[in-house]
């Protein structure tokens, strides 16, 4: 059987087991980028017992100044022959090796030892550091001590040593305090080194009693999924470790309210181990649609999703609808609220001159018009100012945006959004970019999700942590099977059995997949991750329009991240799709003033 070691990120580790090295520094000053370290004082202490003691003074590189002095009672002349701390340090990281770092105001020690470390090239070993100034304020109600100060704190629990300025002396006062800091969590029920390390007195009652849910979950990736008394789903997550995961909503790291009101209700705690990280993903999604659990708020009714239509009709419109059929209409979607899928429709309608009518028209003409009309924004085919041919050219601008190439209506409307800009009409522009990103987000998914649903089978797989490959099996964009294969074995027959035991999916009605589309769209992420190979694809061809959505996707995402603030060449830059100017420090304030001066003359 091959033993292996058990590490402090594993959330059972015994308090009685941790290795602690409280550690007090003196220093020249506040800041660790300006100022050095002058002295280094450590204890070892595991379960209740010292097991060693460092100390040492440290040469600084300026002198020290007269306050210091005064305070620490460490002047230049006995640091004149001591180390420097490139000499000091790596005998500090061995003694501290394998520990945990414990200060007082741990910050300013470590962000000290950090910046030395650098300094001399060392790379910091990324201890597990413990502040006992932040369990104090947890713990020590001011009924108690007048504050937290290390010799506050030193004086309550009955330190047998006195702070005073010096670092082993203060190290030594600190590993009573914190000794009795762990007494007073033991009595609340904190037992392990993660718990202590995220102890919060904002962590109810409820959450404590309840953690011995999570101590029966396996170390292994997948699902969990918190039910109440009754059996029923309140909440379902995924995780790369279902016990790491389930052990922290009962300490202080979750500070989510309805997550703690969550565990009060809950009864019980349901794994589900999966072979990969993919498929805990996909069966979370499949959870929260079939059971719709309280407590999450994503994905629970995908159902509902919107989708934006070109009808099929003599003369096609764009309507919202809920439902995608195989009808020979063009679709763009999903949305997530109605008002996305109507800010895409009106980019379109921005450029494109479609009706906006509602009523079905036939070829006969009417006798009256609407006002879009007498605007130029539509052509009226209601009264014959348009006959089914002339129209169906304007349909097929639209329908090119939605499913193909929609080069020629983008460039419209970025041509418009940079007509805006330059007249400053900002909050215009900044709509108008907001209906674009819509419209651009929505034909992006569905152009990426077509191929797919129309896949019969695709087989894939990449590398895994262990060695072996992951492998997926994806039918109509429904994840079909997975699994990984043992590092060294040939994976010839374990992606033959994976196709034969696969899940039977029937080809989807329409363009959308077998699966709900946030599902797909989390296979195609998998799938487009570097390092994935394509195994085989049946029946289909995977691929997208050379001029699509995506492409004008990418260009305008990050104009959704730009901030809105009144510098108007910032602002043009940013809406035109241009690198904001440069502007010298104070230039704000300079064209303010000057715009200032000019309307008081």
């Amino acid at each position: 059987m091959q033993m292996v070691q058990e590490t402090f990120e594993d959330l059972g580790f015994a308090l009685s087991d941790v290795t602690f090295v409280v550690v007090d520094l003196e220093t020249t000053g506040g800041s660790a980028a300006e100022c050095d370290i002058t002295e280094i004082g450590a204890v070892k202490v595991r379960g209740g017992e010292v097991l060693g003691e460092f100390q040492t003074l440290v040469r600084p590189t300026a002198p020290i100044p007269p306050f210091i002095t005064v305070l620490t009672g460490i002047s230049n002349q006995m640091v004149a022959g001591a180390p420097r701390i490139e000499s000091v340090l790596p005998s500090f990281l061995e003694f501290a090796a394998g520990s945990v770092l414990v200060a007082h105001n741990a910050g300013f020690d470590v962000s000290f030892l950090k910046s030395a470390a650098a300094h001399a090239g060392h790379p910091w070993p990324g201890f597990p550091v413990l502040d006992t100034v932040r369990l104090a304020r947890q713990l020590v109600h001011r009924d108690e001590a007048p504050n937290h100060k290390l010799s506050s704190l030193a004086t309550l629990f009955g330190a047998q040593t006195v702070p005073n300025h010096r670092a082993l002396q203060d190290a030594r006062a600190t590993v009573d305090v914190l000794h009795g800091l762990i007494e007073r969590v033991g009595n609340l029920g904190v037992h392990t080194l993660e718990e202590l390390q995220s102890y919060s007195s904002r962590v109810t009652p409820a959450q404590r009693r309840k953690r011995f849910l999570a101590d029966a979950m396996p170390s292994a990736p997948g699902v969990y999924v918190f039910k109440d008394r009754r059996g029923e789903p309140l909440y379902v997550g995924t995780a790369g470790d279902i016990r790491r995961r389930t052990r922290s909503y009962f300490t202080a790291s979750e500070t989510r309210r309805r997550m703690a009101e969550m565990v009060g209700i809950a009864e019980s705690i349901t794994p589900i181990v999966c072979a990969t990280r993919l498929e805990a993903q996909v069966r979370e999604l499949r959870l929260i649609a079939q059971h719709k659990p309280r407590y999450n708020r994503r994905s629970r009714q995908p159902e509902k999703a919107l989708w934006v239509k070109l009808t099929v009709e003599p003369f096609p419109r764009l309507s919202i609808v809920r439902r995608v059929k195989d009808d020979g209409a063009h679709y763009a979607g999903p949305f997530g609220s109605r008002k996305s899928a109507e800010q895409a429709i009106t980019a379109v309608h921005e450029v494109v001159p479609l009706r906006q009518c509602s009523q079905r028209l036939s070829a006969k003409p009417g006798t009256s018009a609407c006002v879009l009309a007498e605007m130029g924004r539509c052509g009226a085919p209601c009264i014959g100012g348009q006959d089914v041919s002339d129209y169906a050219a304007v349909a097929e601008r639209a329908a090119k945006v939605l499913v193909g190439d929609g080069r020629e209506v983008v460039q419209a409307l970025r041509a418009r959004l940079d007509a805006l800009s330059a007249q400053e009409r900002f909050e215009d522009a900044r709509a108008l970019r907001d209906r674009m990103l819509a419209l651009v987000r929505a034909a992006a998914r569905s152009q990426r999700m077509a191929p797919l649903a129309k896949t019969p089978e695709l087989v894939a797989a990449r590398r895994s942590e262990a060695g072996g490959w992951e492998v997926v099996c994806v039918r109509y964009g429904r994840l079909a099977a997975t699994t990984v294969t043992p590092r060294g074995a040939d994976p010839v027959p374990f992606i033959a059995a994976l196709r034969a035991t696969a899940e039977v999916v029937a080809a989807p009605e329409g363009p959308t997949p077998a699966a709900f589309p946030e599902e797909t769209e989390q296979i195609l992420r998998w799938l487009e991750t570097p390092g994935t190979r394509l195994v085989d694809l049946q029946g289909g061809s995977w691929t997208c329009p050379v001029g699509g959505a995506g492409q004008t996707r990418a260009q305008l995402e990050p104009m959704s991240r730009t901030w809105g603030g009144f510098d108007r060449d910032r602002e043009h830059a940013a809406l035109s799709g241009q690198r904001p100017l440069e502007r010298p420090p104070g230039a704000l304030r300079a064209d303010a003033a000057e715009r200032t001066a000019k309307v008081e003359t």
